[in-house]
């Protein structure tokens, strides 16, 4: 039982890490303005704009002047969920 929740651990961590740069390069890329029909960049869309648009809604001082920061927000959210979860995970599947 030990070794699965560590496995779970892992895979929780390695995809938290993929969505943080997920959400990173969907950052960069606004400041770019890339072309909207190209698929990576509607698969970037398509993966981060959900969540950006409820944090918007549930926080609507995340827009200061012409910066959106539900990226940053979204950021703080993933670094937090990888380090309380994962780190509970891995302590939890040491104690087996």
């Amino acid at each position: 039982m030990g070794y699965f929740l560590l496995a779970v651990a892992k895979v929780l961590g390695m995809a938290l890490n993929l969505y943080m740069w997920i959400v990173i390069i969907s950052a960069l890329l606004t400041w770019v303005n890339p072309d909207p029909y190209n698929p990576v960049v509607r698969t970037l869309r398509g993966l981060t704009e959900p969540l950006f648009y409820r944090i918007r809604t549930w926080l609507p001082f995340v827009r200061i002047g012409g910066f959106d920061l539900s990226p940053i927000v979204v950021i703080f959210a993933v670094v937090f969920l990888d380090t309380f979860l994962v780190n509970n995970l891995v302590a939890l599947a040491q104690r087996f």
